[in-house]
């Protein structure tokens, strides 16, 4: 009997989930092909966008391989600049992009969880979100409140996670997030704190793999994703620049698709990866590998 991803009777939460055209929802998808059931978290402004899109325009990308259609079990409200409810901004939770969404904290997502599915209820947990409101700024350009808010969401935000669910997570559990090669080197134009926020993201990944795994014996991992098309990457500006480079000089020269991110995710949740933990998986068709762009001829010598 060969190998195979098998998460039959397993139950994820993938936080960051708004649309179909990102990684979160391709491993989301790649989830439910190996068996488990999904939850999402979605940002609350978005979520009526989401569900509208859900039962009117996702057909073919809810299709799974079998023909059947894709159900995510529970869509909960999730915003992760908040740990609870009483730090949210009054001007934010009564504003009425919030005010009728509940607890929408990772501590009230966990709460929510608890009460629906009982204590672990668990097996999976990912985080696929980011922001930084100043992104496109020159890091020499991005100010002190910037800078903090993209690692309180896209860094910071993943350290919370692991916490708040860590209880909920059955032994043996994955936790997972993605990062990006900014975190590494040096990308002109991912600016406002971003490539800080991944490395801080990889650096919490070490020690949460550590931290977690003593407390719960959970495993902790990332993948370093190369640059995709999706809606929220192209509020960067350059991302189609970078997309192009990658594919000059990368080893392996197609486009990179979301569907080889999902089915690494569920590689790194499955059985078949329980002994590995705090590690960075690139899943960048070996860009990573390459130390100059890529020669139109062989070298000489």
């Amino acid at each position: 009997m060969g190998l195979s991803i098998d998460l039959e009777n397993k139950r994820a939460f993938v936080a960051g989930v708004g649309d179909d055209g990102g990684f979160g929802f391709a491993i989301a998808k790649a989830l439910v092909e190996a068996g488990a059931t999904v939850c999402v978290g979605t940002w609350p402004p978005t979520m009526n966008i989401f569900q509208t899109l859900l039962r009117r325009k996702m057909d073919k990308s809810l299709t799974l391989s079998d023909g059947s259609k894709m159900a995510f079990e529970k869509i909960v409200p999730f915003d992760a600049m908040y740990d609870t409810l009483d730090q949210v901004p009054e001007d934010v939770r009564t504003s009425k992009r919030y005010r009728d969404r509940g607890d929408f904290t990772i501590a009230g997502a966990a709460q929510l969880f608890k009460e629906e599915f009982g204590e672990p209820c668990f097996d999976v947990v990912v985080h696929s979100l980011a922001n930084g409101p100043e992104v496109k700024n020159p890091l020499l350009e991005t100010s002190r409140a910037g800078y903090l808010s993209a690692v309180s969401a896209s860094a910071y935000s993943f350290v919370s996670l692991v916490s708040h669910f860590g209880p909920l997570v059955r032994e043996g559990g994955s936790f997972l997030c993605l990062s990006y090669l900014a975190a590494q080197g040096a990308v002109p134009g991912y600016g406002g704190g971003m490539s800080s926020a991944k490395a801080a993201l990889e650096s919490d990944t070490r020690l949460l793999a550590y931290e977690a795994g003593r407390k719960w014996g959970h495993r902790v991992n990332a993948i370093s994703a190369g640059p995709y098309a999706s809606r929220a990457a192209s509020a960067i500006g350059v991302i189609r620049r970078m997309i192009d480079y990658y594919e000059e000089t990368s080893p392996l020269t197609s486009p990179l698709t979301a569907e080889e991110v999902g089915q690494g995710a569920a590689f790194l949740s499955s059985p078949l990866a329980s002994g590995i933990t705090g590690t960075t998986l690139h899943i960048d068709h070996g860009y990573h590998a390459m130390a100059v762009p890529a020669l139109s001829e062989p070298a000489e010598g």
